[in-house]
């Protein structure tokens, strides 16, 4: 008999900025590996639609339209999954933003929007789930950071994203450290470029085709698909003894 290490079927899943982008592809990671999944945005149009295609290959979603600046929006989402499926097993803290604007222009109300959605989202998202799957000493968040939280960039200007990442990263180490007692594991993923709505315009260009050449062993941007089995492995029993780390998905770029 084949034991299957990495199915999560009977798992409950909350992926955050599931509307568009990455949110939508680690979502169907998760459907295909049997988990049940909460879905969380501001399009509550576009989840919708997500719903319909993950009921029809029999997973089990809800639904929550949620704001990560909003602390009681993710009160909201955290407290109607468990009474839908009775638990949170798995956090994927996906919803972000950035702003491509120079150092020196960056406006407060920029720099704020950048941080409190990709850093103190995620951290929010985390403390209150955390709280239920403390319950049950047990429970997986993964954190979505990006290459861009371990090194900077001459391309294009993001100073606020790459604070706001580099600040996911060592936030994923301290709630690890914080948390293992409860059976509860702390990761990050850190995409290379990948396409998304986030970044189509800036995937497309002819000069970035070059710089993305010039620079990444690969040579190429990420493909669909190619961050599933980590995600899947962050999200399943088999990474039981792995907390507290950043894994960079990105064709070589932070290698070199």
């Amino acid at each position: 008999m084949v034991n299957n290490l990495f199915d999560l079927s009977g798992k409950v899943a909350i992926v955050t900025g599931a509307s568009g982008g990455l949110g939508v592809k680690f979502t169907k990671a998760l459907a295909s590996a049997g988990a049940n999944i909460t879905i969380a945005a501001r399009r509550v149009e576009k989840l919708e639609t997500l719903k319909v295609e993950l009921e029809k290959i029999g997973i089990k979603c809800l639904t929550v339209k949620c704001d990560v600046l909003i602390e009681d929006d993710v009160i909201n989402v955290v407290e109607r999954t468990v009474k839908k499926f009775g638990k949170i097993d798995i956090l994927v803290n996906n919803a972000g933003t950035a702003s491509f604007t120079s150092a020196e222009d960056v406006t407060k109300e920029e720099w704020d929007n950048v941080l409190n959605t990709n850093l103190r989202g995620t951290f929010f998202f985390a403390k209150h789930a955390a709280r239920k799957m403390k319950e049950r000493n047990y429970g997986r968040i993964i954190n979505i950071a990006s290459m861009y939280g371990v090194i900077g960039n001459m391309q294009n200007p993001l100073s606020s994203y790459h604070a706001s990442k580099g600040g996911v990263m060592n936030l994923t180490k301290a709630l690890a450290g914080e948390w293992a007692q409860y059976g509860i594991t702390v990761n990050a993923i850190g995409p290379g470029f990948f396409e998304s709505e986030m970044t189509k315009d800036l995937v497309s260009d002819a000069s970035f085709k070059d710089f993305v050449r010039s620079r990444c062993p690969m040579k190429r941007i990420g493909k669909p698909g190619e961050m599933d089995g980590l995600l899947i492995y962050l999200a399943s029993d088999n990474s039981s003894y792995l907390t507290g780390q950043h894994i960079c998905v990105d064709g070589g770029w932070t290698a070199v």
